[in-house]
């Protein structure tokens, strides 16, 4: 029997497949961008056809997506109408008053109207109140005229969001019933669903993207279960969740916006298991692959959440690892602009064509360009000898469009292209580290994905940080991470009530009711939950934003238990707490089931031959003047093995780059511990 993780990047997909007695069997295939399933199915033939592994024998499969979040950043969604209550056709153009850009003369739109002009928003008499009572009941004939005459302007998705539909959403649901009778084949997305929470903004924002998604989410998903049965496997398909669990694709066609971090989270579930396999619970992870790097932080051995994140630079209410992800990647594409400043990215030349030494027609200078010609990579072992490099095209792109222009040599053009990336890089590490009030030197570096190696021993120097932990498989993690992921389905309402009057008997009802829908979530991936965790959301009375705190529904001092559990967190996010009235806001419920700690699995046996393969020459920072570099084999090293910098450190997935002044020691869980 064998478990499959697929984490599909926007370079290459990665794949990690575990049998029972253990082995591993690890590839990297370049990712097929009009449709991610083709190299996913690929990437199973191979598997089949290099290592034995039957598709029939596949009791697992893990996956990891970016097509949520492609389809945004691409603008490649669904054709969206929105419906709401009348009066509020605008509050998606409205916004709140925060302002991203205040001093641009060209200033973008600061709210996602792309979703859905105002052509295609549309207003029907009803309106709920405060309480959840109806003020006014739903115009089901002006309900049926604003869809027919949406679906005339080409939309195959509508999310309707009604005002406090959350506390009562009878109307949505009639609107459902109406709009699935006449059309049956849109898709519809309802805020009382996607996001039970009160701030009709942020509702209508969530709902409208979980509706542009939902189409293009279910078209992938479904060719992907088709693909996977054609070839054989019995196994049902789990995606990753944007909060670090996986889930069914039933629940995920449901509420794909819960997608948005698919691969992101992945990759920091499988930090966790290397911090806690190298017994360093305080991580700070920098995915870098080919388009972007995503960086997240995990304090005490739990990666931190967040109640919203940005996507396509705009704020989305739905729960997430609090991942800053950064256009700076392997592919970043380098340029000099009109004002003579070198700027790397956010843009990438991806897979295809890809960086110019591909060979594949790029003709952009990018970061692999930059790290083939500082001696950092073996053109015969790039991706394990799977591709070639040419350093003569790297060579005359940089020369062109780099060196030239800036009155440089090759390796300074190269060098400042690190060092701009790099600055983007550690800037991004202080906002999930200071930002939140927390020291980046108290936390080892745990670089993965395709390119992270590169980048670490410069980060840490960069930020104080003492410590790099390089897993044995960086390349491949996020993969990995799908083989530890747990089972997991959130299930969370309003439940709005002043904490000094709290009816603790109706909290518990409200919690019983969210375990039974959580436990039909579970039932349904054919799991039982192991684990519960229950959690509120409080504020001031008064105050617009909510912080979480945990709940134990056996608490008998239930209001004074989560009053102190609130200012305690208000103390934290904001520095300071004022003994002031507060108020339960919603209520929230986690099942979980599976998962593991670490994967021993990860802690491959050393293969037989010499550790040191050669000697090359190197450019870094610190040797701009060039120096001889000892050139390892990472799959030779066993427990034990010590080594000074400067290196280089090879494997099939990812290249490290230990500069001098860093010592090195593999540990007993094959991780390589990089200290200064």
């Amino acid at each position: 029997m064998a478990e499959i993780g697929v984490d599909t990047g926007g370079t290459f997909t990665d794949v990690v497949c575990r049998l029972p007695d253990g082995r591993l069997h690890v590839l990297k295939t370049p990712s097929t961008r009009q449709d991610p399933s083709v190299a996913i199915l690929q990437a199973l033939a191979r598997l089949q056809r290099d290592h034995g592994v039957a598709p029939g024998s596949v009791t697992r499969f893990s996956h990891g997506t970016t097509v949520a979040t492609n389809a945004v950043l691409e603008r490649k969604g669904a054709t969206l109408g929105l419906i709401t209550t009348q009066g509020f056709r605008d509050v998606l153009e409205i916004g709140r008053q925060l302002r991203r850009e205040l001093y641009s003369a060209t200033p973008g739109a600061g709210t996602p109207v792309f979703l859905a002009p105002r052509r295609r928003r549309m207003e029907v008499p009803e309106r709920m109140a405060a309480d959840g009572s109806v003020l006014l009941p739903l115009d089901e004939a002006a309900l049926a005229a604003a869809t027919d005459a949406l679906v005339a302007q080409g939309c195959t998705s509508i999310a309707i969001c009604f005002l406090f539909s959350f506390l009562n959403p009878s109307h949505e649901l009639r609107a459902q019933a109406i709009i699935a009778a006449r059309h049956p084949s849109l898709a519809l997305s309802l805020s009382h669903a996607v996001d039970p929470a009160f701030r009709e903004y942020e509702r209508t924002v969530v709902t409208a993207f979980d509706g542009y998604v939902k189409p293009v989410v279910d078209r992938y998903l479904g060719r992907l279960e088709a693909g996977l049965h054609q070839a054989g496997v019995p196994a049902p398909l789990q995606v990753m969740q944007s909060r670090g669990g996986l889930a069914g694709t039933a629940t995920a066609r449901l509420r794909p916006v819960r997608l948005f971090l698919s691969g992101p989270a992945a990759g920091v579930i499988g930090g966790r298991i290397v911090g806690a396999s190298a017994q360093m619970p305080d991580i700070i992870t920098i995915d870098v692959g080919g388009t972007s790097a995503d960086i997240a932080l995990i304090a005490a051995g739990r990666p931190m959440i967040r109640p919203e994140a940005l996507i396509a630079g705009h704020e989305v209410r739905v729960a997430m690892v609090d991942v800053n992800t950064i256009g700076a990647g392997g592919g970043s594409i380098a340029r000099v602009d009109t004002g003579g400043a070198l700027r790397v990215g956010p843009d990438s030349a991806g897979s295809e064509p890809g960086p110019a030494c591909y060979a594949r027609g790029g003709e952009l200078a990018t970061v692999t360009d930059a790290s083939l010609l500082l001696g950092w990579l073996d053109p015969g072992f790039f991706a394990g000898g799977a591709l070639r490099l040419r350093e003569d095209l790297a060579r005359e792109v940089m020369q062109r469009t780099i060196a030239t222009p800036l009155g440089l040599s090759l390796e300074q053009a190269a060098l400042g292209i690190h060092r701009v990336l790099n600055a983007q890089m550690a800037e991004g590490i202080r906002r999930v580290s200071v930002r939140q009030g927390l020291d980046p030197r108290g936390f080892a570096l745990l670089p993965l994905g395709g390119a992270g190696g590169l980048h670490a021993t410069a980060l840490a120097r960069e930020l104080g940080m003492t410590t790099v932990v390089v897993p044995r498989l960086p390349g491949l993690l996020a993969a990995a991470g799908l083989l530890a992921a747990a089972t997991e389905h959130e299930v969370s309402t309003a439940a709005p009530a002043p904490l000094a009057a709290l009816d603790v008997a109706a909290v518990r009802a409200t919690l019983d009711a969210l375990n039974l829908r959580a436990a039909v979530l579970m039932q349904a991936d054919g799991v039982q939950a192991s684990t519960i965790l229950c959690s509120a959301d409080l504020c001031y009375i008064g105050q617009s934003y909510t912080l979480e705190v945990s709940l134990d529904p056996a608490w008998p001092d239930m209001a004074e238990r989560l009053y102190e559990g609130f200012l305690a967190a208000h103390e934290r996010a904001y520095g300071y707490a004022a003994r002031v009235p507060a108020k339960l806001v919603n209520l929230r419920v986690v099942h979980g089931a599976g998962g593991a700690a670490t994967l021993p699995e990860m802690a491959l046996a050393p293969v037989p031959g010499p550790v040191e393969k050669s000697r090359r020459h190197i450019v870094t920072e610190a040797t701009p003047d060039g120096v001889l570099a000892t050139v390892l084999d990472r799959a030779a090293m066993p427990v034990g093995h010590r080594f000074q910098g400067p290196a280089i450190v090879e494997q099939a997935d990812t290249t490290t780059l230990v500069e001098a002044g860093w010592n090195a020691e593999v540990d007993a869980a094959m991780n390589l511990v990089l200290t200064r």
